[in-house]
């Protein structure tokens, strides 16, 4: 079969791989159908990615082929969706609630990659909801959009958002314009999105919200527009370190700035801690998914409360992923790309 791994910096290569073997008898194994290019995929090719994982692919959605004896309620043929990641829900961090923080989480993982065209789902990823059934009518394009929804969503948990509230997004890229499809969802007042991208920001632009491209001077634009506060809170969905400190300018005394884009490892910013004081903002990292949050995004998108598969742009068969992994980073003319394998 055929597989795509991190073979050097900017360079990856579409394998020919034994088939994984389940090691356990309450392994799942799954042919993938869909799997979506993440930013943090292109930051292990592209840049210095900060976690610890290197794999690529972690949005797959696919089929299963075959079932350990202890793998209860699945059965060959089950279209699923696949988390890569899954707490233990017991420790710690699980019990306060912080689940992408649990020491088992990043240590949990499908073999090889989701960009595979068929992968074991461990045991104990299938124990603990990292394996879950689609509903009908999902499809696998949608569904390979449920993890980075999933993310954003946990996102928007942890914002404290009310309904009403006047939204920044920096960063018009896919992950950013979920952010935006969200705050449309939930009753957002007025939504920003700034990027360097003119391709993303006109793409934007048909979510009906105001485009800024980031090289200009737009914080005070953003700030006549909200009666002179700012916004209540600004998502800066890209890594980019100056945007991070542009958010604060554009946001409202006691806002929130949600740290979401994966920043390069070793990326430092300089501020003025005194202004981050008196102005009381609030700086809320936002790192990954749980199957809370993964379960809130498949309702979105199963109730058609949002249209997610309006952002894919672009689908390569696997053996083509080295060209969709340079279609997404290049971003000309993408948004979503998604990689494919089977009918």
């Amino acid at each position: 079969m055929k597989a795509v791994f991190v073979k050097g910096h900017s360079t990856v290569s579409v394998d020919e791989v034994k088939t994984p073997e389940m090691a356990s008898d309450g392994d799942v194994l799954v042919r993938m159908r869909a799997c979506g290019l993440c930013g943090s995929d292109l930051e292990k090719v592209y840049g210095e990615y900060g976690m610890s994982s290197g794999r690529l692919g972690h949005e797959p959605a696919g089929e299963v082929v075959s079932v350990g004896k202890d793998a209860k309620g699945f059965a060959p043929g089950d279209r699923v969706f696949i988390h890569h990641h899954v707490p233990c829900y017991s420790c710690h961090y699980c019990l306060h609630g912080d689940y992408t923080m649990c020491p088992e989480y990043q240590k949990s993982n499908i073999a090889p990659c989701g960009l595979a065209q068929e992968f074991v789902v461990p045991a104990w990823n299938v124990s603990r909801g990292g394996l879950i059934k689609l509903p009908d009518g999902m499809t696998f394009d949608e569904a390979s959009l449920i993890e980075p929804l999933a993310c954003c969503i946990r996102a928007w948990n942890k914002s404290n958002f009310q309904r009403g509230d006047d939204i920044a997004v920096l960063g018009a890229g896919p992950a950013g314009l979920m952010h935006v499809i969200l705050a449309k969802a939930f009753g957002a007042g007025k939504v920003f999105v700034s990027d360097v991208n003119d391709f993303r920001l006109n793409f934007a632009k048909k979510y009906g919200v105001e485009t800024f491209n980031s090289a200009s001077d737009f914080a005070q634009k953003i700030k006549e527009q909200t009666g002179g506060r700012g916004v209540d809170i600004a998502v800066v969905a890209t890594g980019s370190t100056k945007a991070l400190v542009q958010s604060f300018d554009m946001t409202r005394r006691g806002g929130k700035i949600v740290m979401f884009g994966v920043p390069s490892k070793g990326a430092a910013v300089s501020y003025d801690m005194s202004k981050l004081y008196s102005n009381e903002h609030s700086l809320i990292p936002s790192y990954a998914a749980s199957e809370v949050e993964t379960n809130q995004a498949i309702k979105l998108i199963a109730e058609k409360r949002i249209d997610i598969a309006s952002l894919i742009t672009h689908r390569f068969d696997i053996k083509d992923a080295s060209a969709a992994i340079k279609s997404a980073h290049e971003a000309k003319d993408a948004m979503k790309v998604i990689v494919t394998s089977g009918p």
